[in-house]
C-alpha cells in the first residue's frame, strides 16, 4: 500500500508567524490520525512572496493560515488565493474588524507587535529565568520572591507549569513534597501577594506516569518510586502539608498544563503581576 502523502498547512505572516502556526497546530491536534506538517513563512514584505506561497500551496494541495496586518498584503492574499483555488484562512482579520466595528478604533497596522520588546517582554524573560533558578526547591529563597508557588509530589507537572506561567510573565517557584524532608519555613510564612497552589493527582495515574518515566531512563519499573504504596504515602503527606498551608488545591489528573494554568491565572486576574504587593 502506498504511503500516505504528508499534507501541509502554510502559516504566513508579515511578522514572525507564531500566531498562525499556533492556531494551525491547535487545529491539527483535533485530527490526530492525519499526517500534516506546518510550514511557516515569516517577515513577508512584498507581493511576490505572497504569490509564491499561494502557488506552492496550490501545487502541494495544502491550505494557508495567515496573519497579515498590512491591508494591501492581506487583500492580495485573499484575492489571489481565490483566483488560484487555494483555501486561505485569515486568522487575525475578522478579530481586527470586530474590534473596529465594536470599539470604533483604528488599528496601527504594524507587524510584529505581539513580539515587541515592551515591559511585558522583559517581564516574561525575567520570569523564565526565575522559574529555572528556583525550580524544584533548588533555592528556598525563591519561595519568598515568587508570585506563585507550586507544591506537590514528583511528576505532578510542577516544572512545566512553572515555565508556562513564566511565559505569561509570572514569577513562579515550585517545591517538591517528600515525606522524609521537612518543608522549609519559607513555605509557611505569610507574604502579601503570593499565591501558593497545591497540585494533586490520582494515585493510579501518577503510578503510570512514574513507571513511564523510569522506562524512559532505562530503569526498572519496580523501583519504590513507582510503587502504589509509596505514591499513596507521598500523596497523604502532600495533602497534610497543603491543609497546613490552607492553599487552593488543583487535581491535575486529567488536566492539560494550559487548563491548570488558566485556573491559577483566574485567581491572579485582579493583580496579575503582583504590583499591588
Amino acid at each position: 500500500m502506498a504511503e500516505e502523502k504528508i499534507k501541509t498547512i502554510y502559516a504566513c505572516s508579515d511578522a514572525v508567524g507564531e500566531t498562525a502556526e499556533a492556531v494551525a497546530r491547535a487545529t491539527m491536534r483535533q485530527f490526530a490520525s492525519e499526517r500534516v506538517r506546518v510550514k511557516r513563512y515569516g517577515q513577508i514584505k512584498g507581493e511576490e512572496e505572497v504569490l509564491a506561497i499561494i502557488r506552492e500551496a496550490k501545487e502541494s494541495g495544502g491550505f494557508i493560515a495567515y496573519t497579515l496586518v498590512q491591508p494591501e498584503l492581506r487583500e492580495l492574499m485573499r484575492e489571489e488565493s481565490i483566483r488560484y483555488g487555494v483555501r486561505a484562512v485569515d486568522v487575525m482579520g475578522p478579530m481586527m474588524q470586530a474590534f473596529i466595528d465594536t470599539f470604533g478604533s483604528s488599528p496601527r497596522y504594524e507587524p510584529g507587535l505581539l513580539h515587541a520588546m515592551d515591559d511585558h517582554y522583559f517581564r516574561k524573560i525575567d520570569a523564565i529565568e526565575f522559574a529555572v533558578k528556583y525550580d524544584d526547591g533548588k533555592d528556598v529563597r525563591g519561595l519568598m520572591l515568587a508570585r506563585v508557588v507550586l507544591v506537590g509530589v514528583s511528576r505532578t507537572s510542577k516544572t512545566p507549569l512553572s515555565i508556562y506561567l513564566a511565559h505569561k510573565g509570572i514569577k513562579t517557584a515550585n517545591y517538591p513534597l517528600i515525606p522524609e524532608v521537612k518543608p522549609p519555613d519559607e513555605l509557611f510564612r505569610k507574604k502579601q501577594g503570593r499565591l501558593v497552589v497545591g497540585l494533586m493527582m490520582e494515585p493510579d495515574r501518577l503510578l503510570r506516569i512514574r513507571k513511564e518515566r523510569l522506562r524512559s531512563l532505562g530503569l526498572p519499573g519496580r523501583a519504590n518510586y513507582a510503587s502504589l504504596e509509596r505514591i499513596q504515602q507521598e500523596l497523604t503527606f502532600a495533602r497534610e502539608v497543603m491543609d497546613r498551608l490552607k492553599c487552593p488545591v488543583i487535581d491535575v489528573s486529567e488536566r492539560a498544563i494550559e487548563e491548570t494554568a488558566s485556573i491559577i491565572l483566574e485567581r491572579l486576574q485582579d493583580d496579575p503581576y503582583g504590583e499591588g504587593e
